[in-house]
């Protein structure tokens, strides 16, 4: 067996990050921190595409659904630093949180936090299979999410002055239909992801 195939052979407790080819120590090493890079750009791209929510501080963007792409695709430990890396990057100044902000004021900064937290979840998730069956992986991104705004909201509350019910209202209720269609790309997504490596092993 080659090294190659090796690689991208899907094994118990691989994440789909772990199937790219590193064959020594310094290349696995280089590869991860590329990975770390390039999963933080990916979030700070994908939060550049939002929509304002009327009545609330928060938009709707693509950064939640590329944390937890990050988080599974290259498990709690990388995830997590992809996120951190993110996040401070943002705070000191990078304008890559949603709508282009930057720095530690936005109300919305407390997702960002839950995205960490999410992606260490996620990734562990993942490497139990958790992203290996569209049901499976449904439960992994739901996981992920209550992470997200358990953080999220309470945050907007304290920042904003909103009451509990008002934060719920504005900061929760007006994603859930958002998040079941970015679970349901997910769903498709990783478990196919999955079989092509399967496929090339």
């Amino acid at each position: 067996m080659s090294a190659l195939t090796s690689a991208v052979t899907p094994r118990p407790g691989a994440v789909l990050a772990d199937l790219l080819p590193a064959s020594t120590a310094s290349r696995a090493r280089v590869r991860d921190i590329a990975l770390v890079v390039g999963g933080a750009a990916l979030t700070g791209i994908a939060a550049q595409i939002a929509v304002p929510v009327p009545g609330s501080p928060v938009p709707v963007t693509g950064q939640t659904f590329a944390a937890l792409l990050v988080g599974a695709g290259l498990g709690a430990g990388r995830g997590f630093l992809a996120l951190a890396l993110y996040a401070a990057v943002g705070m000191a100044g990078v304008p890559w949180f949603a709508e282009g902000v930057s720095g530690v004021g936005a109300p919305s900064l407390g997702y960002v936090f839950g995205m960490m937290l999410a992606s260490i979840a996620v990734g562990a998730l993942a490497r139990r299979g958790g992203d290996r069956g569209a049901l499976r992986t449904a439960g992994t991104m739901a996981a992920g999410l209550a992470l997200i705004y358990a953080v999220g909201v309470p945050y907007l509350a304290f920042a904003t002055g909103m009451s509990a019910g008002g934060a719920i209202a504005a900061g929760l209720l007006p994603f859930l239909v958002g998040d079941a269609l970015k679970a349901a790309l997910a769903m498709g997504a990783l478990p196919t992801a999955w079989k092509l490596a399967g496929r090339r092993g």
